[in-house]
Parts: C-alpha cells; structure tokens; sequence
C-alpha cells in the first residue's frame, strides 16, 4: 500500500485496542477476542480490505448505529446427524459462529473422517481463510464458502446478483506454512475497494461494470453506485466468455447455493439488507469442511508431496521478466514476516475511523502516532 500518510501500529496494540471496541459495544470478552484475532490475522496477512479496515464499517456501525447485528452471538443448533450439522447464527458476530462452526466440523472429521456444518442468520465472517487454517493446523484439509450481499453480475448481465462468495481451501505442507486459497469468485471484492478508496485510488479499469455495461474506476462513485444497485462485480475471468467469465459465475452460484439452498437459508437479493427501505440484518448462509487426512495417508507423507507439488511449481519455468512464481499462500506469509516488526498499516482514512471509535467509546487510554497534527 503506497500512502504519504501511512502510520505503523503494533500488532499487539491494534488487537488490543479492537478487543475493547468490540466490549465496549456489548460483545462479551471471550467472543470480543475472537473477533479480534480474526481481524488482526487477515492484516497480518497483508489482506487490508478485511483486517482493522472494516472494523467501524461492517462491525462497528452496522451494531451501533444501523442495529442490524447482534453484539451476543446465540448460536442453535437446528439439525445434528453424525459428520453432518445445520446452525443458526441469529445475526450474532460472524466471526463467532465460524469459528465454533468450524470447531464443530473439526470434531465431527476426526469422529467420521469428514465434518461439515452449514450456517445460516450469520453475518460478515471476515478473512475467509481464518478457518480453513485452523483445520490445517489440525492435520486436515479445510474447506469454506460464504454467501454476501450482491455485487456479482452473471455473465452477459450488469445487474448485481451473487455476492462476491469466495470458495477457501488449506491444506497442510512441510513447508512453513499451508497452501492456502482465499479470494473472491469475482476479480476484486468490496473490501479491497474500500481499500482504494481510503487511499484515494482509481481502481483498474474491468472490475466494475455500470447498467450500461461500461466499466468504473472511481472507487467512491463504486461504492456508493454497488450500493444503490446500479454497478456489479465481474466475476473471475472477466467480463463475456472470452476471457472465462462464465467460470467465475459458476464458481460463484454453487457457493450461493451451498450457504443457502442445505440450510434453507437467504440468497441473492434477499441478502440486500434492506427491506421496505430500512436496513435489516443480511442473514449470511456458510459451510465449513474439514476433511481427517490420515483417513486416507499418512499425515507426514501427505505433508511431504503437497510441499513437493509447491516446490515443483515454483521451480518451474518462469516468464521473461519475472523474478519467482508463487504458490497459494506464500505470499501472505511473506507478508507476515514483513510486517511482525513493523504491524498494521493506517492511512488517513482508516486513522480517522480509529478515532471516531475511540472518542465515541471513551478509550483515552489509545494515543496513536496520527493523533499529532
């Protein structure tokens, strides 16, 4: 992120300071930590658009001021049956509800040798890969997919249907860290527009399309036309067939169809958060997956070949120009050992943010380097 206004803040401060934004506005602490922790890994990662950036904007103001999420998660259990489970969030932390989502599919694979929990009432659950990394870290494959409101448009329309409905895998590996997928089935994603337009970016030209078909480069004019329904998304591959857009489209509309149509959850529009023009709560349909590697191998001999494949990959023929190829995840954990020293990244328009919470909330006990004029 290129910003003359950019400020560094310890990992540990900025969890810190999250967790008392997060009690101070009713999330009990246990719950509090987690979503911190969500939040702080994604900046960890180098993924800004869903770390200490959506903290006020999809956390924050959608329990105080716009009331459509719930600071205490009550999670129900609404159908058990063996490797199988169904829950209701009832509009409660996301971040809660997928973590012991998650916990419960873990249980249920090293019971039958695959869990899967499918959710529904949930709200924005951020990094996607949070998840999946905690079956890795238990010697499984993890797996997750999460509806959103709409931004997507299908391939040969403009009108925004699908949410942007990343489909996550982790894997365990040999090496330092896990493959690891975690992106959107469109080109870019809210967030990382959001991300633009705090820095005050144009965004690159194919990512957004207008009614008329025409794609947008303000990230502000973006923002506001995603929420007035007049702009979507691209899905993966582009706009037409030319370039695969049909792939992303599809890829998109069975994750819409696996957070909805097995918890008999909300879908497509109905995740508009808007009813009879008041906000509502988006009722966010995910599924969780963790698969028991030593059902099928060894866990160390699995570790070993997927690191192979990884180092084969990378050590392949590279382009004229190009100085490495990466596999998944890699990148993100060079970020991570770019950042430990350094912390989270804030611009001004995330420092404000940050100090809006902290004033409305009475944290006196925060003094950040961009409080000095």
């Amino acid at each position: 992120m290129s910003d003359t206004d950019m400020h560094w803040i310890p990992f540990d401060t900025m969890t810190r300071f999250m967790r008392d934004v997060f009690t101070g506005i009713g999330v009990p602490e246990e719950d509090a930590a987690i979503c911190a922790d969500v939040l702080i890994e994604s900046d960890k990662r180098g993924i800004d658009s869903h770390g200490t950036g959506r903290l006020k904007t999809i956390y924050y103001d959608r329990i105080v001021h716009h009331k459509v999420q719930q600071p205490v998660t009550r999670l129900e259990i609404v159908r058990d049956r063996h490797a199988a489970a169904v829950v209701d969030g009832g509009h409660g932390m996301g971040m809660v509800i997928a973590k012991r989502a998650m916990d419960m599919a873990i249980a249920k694979a090293k019971a039958h040798g695959l869990g899967m929990v499918a959710v529904r009432n949930s709200t924005h659950y951020g990094i996607a890969a949070y998840y999946p990394m905690m079956a890795a870290k238990a010697g499984m494959i993890g797996i997750t997919g999460t509806n959103a409101r709409p931004s997507i448009a299908p391939t040969f329309g403009v009108e925004n249907m699908l949410g942007t409905n990343p489909l996550v895998f982790a894997m365990p590996t040999d090496e330092p860290f896990p493959f690891t997928n975690d992106y959107a089935t469109s080109i870019s994603q809210r967030g990382k527009i959001e991300a633009y337009a705090r820095a005050k970016k144009p965004l690159p030209a194919g990512w957004v399309i207008d009614r008329n078909g025409q794609t947008l480069t303000d990230a502000d004019q973006v923002l506001k036309a995603l929420d007035a329904g007049d702009a979507a998304l691209t899905p993966l591959g582009g706009i037409g067939e030319e370039t695969g857009g049909y792939k992303g489209y599809g890829y998109a509309t069975v994750v819409e169809i696996l957070c909805a149509a097995l918890q008999q959850g909300a879908f497509l529009k109905q995740l508009n958060g808007v009813a009879d023009g008041k906000k509502i709560p988006f009722a966010l349909g995910h599924f969780f997956m963790a698969i028991d590697i030593e059902c099928f191998t060894d866990l160390a001999a699995f570790k070993k070949t997927t690191g192979d494949i990884l180092r084969e990959l990378r050590a392949s023929v590279k382009a004229p120009g190009a100085d490495r190829i990466y596999t998944c995840g890699e990148k993100e954990y060079l970020a991570g050992l770019d950042r430990r020293d350094k912390g989270v990244p804030v611009n001004r328009g995330l420092a404000n943010q940050l100090i809006a919470m902290r004033d409305e909330l009475g944290l006196t006990q925060y003094a950040f380097p961009f409080d000095k004029p």
